[in-house]
């Protein structure tokens, strides 16, 4: 059978346990052209909760009664004259929260277990990695010298944005939940400074660890933190909106920054991105990062979960904090 989580109810707020529905299927059948995906790993991401409205977005949101939207790598398992894809390939796409997926292949991609162990592919060498590869540098622009501030910076995208932003020749900053988290991406990831949101004041700690003003920031989280960065930028800095995760809970309107004209006193530039806008590039940027790794210069960390089961739980740690790096959830059973 196929256990399968099912999204069948949008939340307001924060999403619950009635937000989705765990059933068994039989497995499916791949038809002529597709494959057979034994699915190990599935990707936790802040994105999901905005998948969940009914609303306009970059993606189109999810409909009730659907399998919950996710990131996944596997095993193929059974092809049914796939011309690209065999028994034994392992393979990285959007399988969803489910045991065993069938497709045509289209928006997969074949990857190597014995490169890097499977969570990697859907982290620091899937789509958390590409996020932070593109954003930090195409929409960042960074370059030698800049002062880099990095907010959600013990994340699965603010870990690998702090970390490029190091090989770069910047000097980085972190802004992280925690004393544990801000050690981390000091003493782990080599972070210039780090700046604990829970425990210390964000405004005070920023003007001190960057008193000339900050290049580049790159935001996960909107919100507060992002209008104290508005407030700090140097001449033609750069902010990268990436997400907004104070925010997506929200049951009133999302909180936009007041301090906006900082963008124009400093001749400042603020544009978001969206990984999917570079996807034939991803090739580029999961070859330069695989060789940052085998050279020691970048790390990767994945926090794994078992359990298809455990679903509800897991995905509140995005929002709670109860995780360090990638949030992965293995579904399949040993």
């Amino acid at each position: 059978m196929n256990k399968q989580l099912l999204f069948v109810k949008r939340p307001v707020g924060e999403a619950g346990a009635d937000t989705w529905n765990l059933v068994s299927n039989p497995i499916p059948e791949p038809k002529d052209g597709e494959i057979l995906i034994k699915q190990h790993y599935i990707s936790l991401d802040p994105a999901m909760r905005g998948w969940m409205n009914d609303a306009r977005s970059y993606i189109e949101p999810m409909a009730i009664g659907s399998v919950m939207r996710a990131g996944s790598v596997g095993e193929v398992i059974q092809s049914n004259n796939h011309p690209k894809f065999k028994v034994g390939d392992f393979v990285s796409g959007s399988g969803g929260v489910q045991q065993y997926v069938t497709t045509d292949g289209k928006g997969y991609y074949p990857v190597d277990p014995k490169l890097a162990p499977l969570p990697t592919y859907i982290g620091t060498l899937g789509m958390p990695g590409m996020t932070a590869y593109f954003g930090i540098l195409e929409v960042g622009k960074i370059k030698e010298g800049d002062v880099v501030l990095v907010s959600g910076a013990a994340g699965a995208v603010g870990s690998i944005v702090g970390q490029i932003a190091k090989i770069k020749g910047c000097t980085v900053v972190g802004i992280a939940g925690g004393p544990d988290k801000c050690k981390y991406i000091k003493n782990e990831l080599g972070f210039d400074g780090s700046i604990d949101y829970k425990n210390e004041n964000v405004r005070d700690r920023l003007k001190e660890l960057c008193p000339k003003g900050i290049d580049v920031y790159f935001d996960n989280v909107g919100g507060e933190i992002l209008d104290i960065a508005l407030s700090r930028l140097r001449m033609h800095a750069r902010i990268v909106i990436c997400g907004a995760i104070s925010q997506y809970n929200n049951k009133m309107a999302i909180k936009g920054p007041s301090n906006y004209l900082s963008l124009l006193v400093n001749r400042a530039t603020m544009q978001g991105m969206v990984v999917f806008d570079w996807a034939k590039r991803y090739g580029e940027g999961a070859q330069q990062m695989g060789m940052w790794m085998a050279q020691g210069k970048l790390k990767s960390k994945e926090d794994v979960y078992e359990g298809i089961e455990n679903f509800p739980q897991t995905y509140n740690r995005l929002f709670s904090g109860e995780k360090m790096g990638k949030l992965v959830l293995k579904v399949i059973e040993d």
